[in-house]
């Protein structure tokens, strides 16, 4: 057996890099970053030159970056927030149906709260069309928010163009970054958005923070009430050990952006491509040329997600499904659904997402064990009957 951890987007482990500069913050470095004291001051000089990192990274000026507990909680402070902020201006909210639940389960929210929120369908190849964004829009829109690279597919949105159709009718833009930092160029004045939502622990750093840029001038109800931290839009004293991983999360994916996207994106290459000469009835989901470098969602035909992942699984292969079990019964991805894929291929399909660790012996082994499990798979089915 050879362990295989392609299951990165669900999480990545800690990089070296990462785990060496937040040992000294677990341990001497204990200070409170809003303490006088020459303790506390060096946490400060730690938080603020994280935040720089992570500035650099999204191409913002340190000032636009302000620190969560992860992806969740920038997404749904910008969505919440946001529309708390400006409800005088209009209720209208657009984002598709695509999104992460941080973002979807917010909106309903808000629309028990007197909001309007249009969810937009994606298309087969899981792109949200900016035409569509453009129809959508209207005088008392107040927010778009479309993620920039799908959690499942790893689609790339045509995001600076949805943000100029939604800049012409007044609205501002969110977007979820969580799965395109560390992957892709992420520069928030390219892509003319207006709060963007990153998490560490999606790009080899600590799990429990985060960071949300805010876009100068552009304002968030915080929903954490307490001292003046972080510019006063989030109360509670700062998590110094993991927004200093963060920063060196940032710091180091800015570095090895280039490698990552040749390299990974050449492994990603070589896994779709081995699986789909090897194996018949197979099928990609979402675009294979509008996508980040580092993932693939593949249907197999015949048989269900859940039980390929099993059968993966007891080979020391971790992967995830695009469907999930609950009470007994399954429930269909709400990404691939939106899609317009069929039941069948949601029930067959397997996200396999790659990181800054995966190397070639990881693929040549999964492409030499993965015929015959889907073989046996097949054979195990239940046979349907007209």
């Amino acid at each position: 057996m050879h362990p295989v951890y392609l299951d990165n987007n669900a999480t990545t482990p800690v990089d070296p890099e990462v785990y060496e500069a937040m040992t000294p913050f677990l341990r001497e470095e204990y200070g409170n970053a809003s303490s006088a004291h020459e303790r506390g001051q060096r946490a400060r000089k730690a938080v603020e030159e994280s935040r720089s990192q992570v500035a650099e990274l999204l191409g913002c000026p340190e000032r636009e970056v302000m620190f969560t507990s992860g992806g969740t909680e920038a997404d749904n402070l910008a969505v919440w927030g946001l529309a708390m902020r400006y409800r005088d201006r209009g209720t209208h909210i657009v984002t598709c149906k695509i999104e992460h639940p941080a973002v979807l389960r917010t909106c309903e929210v808000l629309e028990n709260d007197g909001f309007q929120v249009t969810y937009l369908d994606a298309a087969p190849d899981g792109i949200v069309s900016p035409d569509d964004v453009a129809q959508a829009t209207r005088e008392d829109t107040i927010l778009v928010s479309v993620m920039y690279v799908n959690n499942e597919t790893g689609t790339v949105q045509p995001l600076s163009e949805i943000a100029e159709v939604a800049r012409k009718k007044g609205a501002l833009v969110h977007t979820d970054a969580v799965q395109a930092a560390g992957k892709i160029p992420v520069d928030v004045k390219q892509l003319g958005v207006d709060l963007l939502s990153i998490s560490a622990h999606k790009l080899h750093g600590p799990k429990g923070v985060g960071a949300l840029f805010v876009k100068e001038g552009v304002e968030v109800v915080p929903w954490m009430l307490g001292g003046s931290h972080e510019r006063g839009r989030r109360g509670g004293t700062e998590n110094v050990p993991g927004i200093v991983g963060l920063g060196k999360a940032c710091n180091v994916a800015t570095r090895r952006l280039d490698e990552f996207q040749s390299v990974i994106g050449g492994l990603r290459d070589r896994l779709e491509e081995g699986i789909l000469e090897s194996i018949s009835g197979t099928h990609v989901n979402g675009s294979r040329t509008a996508r980040a470098p580092h993932v693939t969602n593949i249907s197999f035909d015949g048989i269900g997600g859940e039980a390929l992942l099993v059968a993966l699984d007891f080979q020391g292969v971790a992967v995830s499904t695009g469907a999930a079990c609950a009470a007994g019964s399954i429930s269909l991805s709400h990404v691939l659904s939106a899609m317009s894929i069929p039941e069948e291929r949601i029930k067959g399909a397997i996200r396999f997402s790659l990181g800054r660790f995966t190397n070639t012996e990881d693929i040549d082994y999964v492409l030499r064990i993965l015929p015959d499990l889907v073989e046996r798979a097949r054979e195990a089915a239940p046979k349907t009957t007209d």
